[in-house]
């Protein structure tokens, strides 16, 4: 795996720009007053990036750029933005174009996860502050890399968590690491949906309007195939980190708080994991697992990740997408809804229903304040790598022991091979 820099990145990707001589290491990262708007940049517009835009700009900010690879995604989504802050914005199909303007302050970034790590370094570099979508990386070194850019370049990064930073989940985690729920054994994430079949189709050719070149990036070169596109790429490997990425983030994020704080950051990651599972609903053109078990041995404790691609009729623990801690005193159950407590007396205990909070609105308020954001880049990290090390260990198909210091699987190759990557040329990953 080869990496580069980011002026020789632009160079043989054909744009010579003034950004490719300019030196990011001593911008002022504190450059925003309190009352100053915040201006932004969109990578990527189709589906959470449009979200996550929108709710920015309903918290102060304005979209200067929107870069997407798609005309009619462009022609469509910048219509909307321009309705929310009445303001069309400018538009662009190379990501790095928007990273040349320094007039724009930080960057929303809602890629197929294959593009994630060189464009969040690459913006790092160029001196924006970062909201990344989930999950963070599609490696674990890229994730490390990641990590490395955001405090060398002295960046805010804040990973599209949500769940970090509502406020009725961060008082279920202060309960169920106060304590009260006595020693808790396991923690378990969960999801039970319904996924439809994509079907097999036959390759074909890119809708007209649409650089497919660029959307692959640094995947490997393929022909044109409608459900390897728009939506559908997080089922294939080549693009995505299977529904443990797409879905298990969110949950497993949610274990990971409390296992930082009941652990500390240096000692969250476990040294056994286990997956188990496959494609047992669909026979369509899906590569990742639609039915799975993966279990984190901590040692003295057990994460178990469980996810149901062919049913959302019978929830678990009442909800159909949640994170649970099993104490020898009592149990807590929390989601996007709210969160509740049972004794081991059967007694309820405490609980509280969803009560707010925005992401886009921390990130904003970091940009400002320079303060770490509720789902920082080594938060998400950490989290992304639970995804990466239960996908691993499917791929493999047995289990894998990792050592959390060096973030490495000793001397078993196979599984090291997982850590990185191979990138094509000329999206090759960017050093640090």
């Amino acid at each position: 795996m080869r990496q580069e820099n980011r002026r020789s990145f632009m160079r043989k990707a054909g744009l010579a720009s003034a950004l490719a001589a300019a030196d990011f290491t001593n911008l002022n990262p504190w450059a925003k007053g309190a009352n100053e708007k915040i201006t932004l940049g969109l990578i990527g517009g189709r589906n959470q990036g449009r979200a996550v835009a929108l709710n920015a700009i309903k918290d102060g900010a304005e979209i200067k750029t929107f870069c997407d690879i798609d005309d009619e995604i462009l022609r469509k989504v910048g219509a909307q933005i321009e309705a929310a802050q009445k303001r069309s914005p400018a538009t662009c199909k190379d990501f790095r174009k928007l990273l040349d303007d320094k007039d724009i302050d930080a960057v929303i970034i809602a890629t197929p996860d294959h593009w994630h790590a060189i464009q969040t370094i690459l913006a790092c570099q160029a001196g924006k502050d970062v909201y990344i979508e989930k999950p963070l990386s599609q490696t674990i070194h890229e994730g490390q890399r990641m990590r490395d850019a955001a405090r060398k370049y002295k960046r805010v990064v804040q990973v599209g968590t949500q769940r970090r930073s509502a406020t009725h989940i961060r008082n279920a985690i202060e309960f169920a690491t106060s304590g009260k729920l006595g020693k808790i054994c396991l923690i378990k994430a969960w999801i039970t949906q319904l996924r439809e079949s994509i079907g097999n189709p036959p390759d074909g050719t890119p809708p007209p309007g649409v650089d497919y070149d660029m959307w692959l990036g640094p995947a490997p070169l393929r022909p044109f195939n409608p459900v390897r596109f728009h939506y559908n790429w997080r089922f294939f490997w080549d693009y995505g980190n299977s529904e443990l990425g797409n879905q298990g983030v969110h949950m497993l994020n949610v274990a990971m708080w409390a296992i930082e704080k009941m652990r500390g950051l240096r000692d969250c990651l476990p040294r056994r994991v286990s997956s188990n599972g496959g494609i047992y609903w669909l026979d369509d053109a899906k590569e990742v697992p639609d039915t799975q078990v993966v279990t984190y041995d901590y040692g003295e404790m057990m994460l178990v990740w469980e996810m149901h691609s062919f049913q959302r009729y019978h929830r678990l623990e009442g909800s159909s997408a949640g994170t649970a801690f099993y104490g020898t005193e009592g149990t807590l159950i929390v989601d996007g809804d709210g969160w509740n407590v049972t004794f081991k007396s059967g007694e309820p205990g405490p609980g509280e229903k969803e009560s707010g909070g925005s992401h886009a609105a921390d990130f904003l308020a970091c940009i400002k304040s320079r303060r770490q954001p509720n789902a920082d880049v080594e938060i998400g990290r950490l989290s992304t790598t639970l995804c990466h090390l239960g996908n691993i260990s499917h791929r493999l198909g047995r289990d894998v022991i990792f050592d959390p210091r060096t973030e490495t699987f000793g001397d078993d190759k196979a599984a090291n091979s997982y850590l990185t990557k191979e990138y094509r040329a000329p999206y090759t990953l960017p050093a640090v």
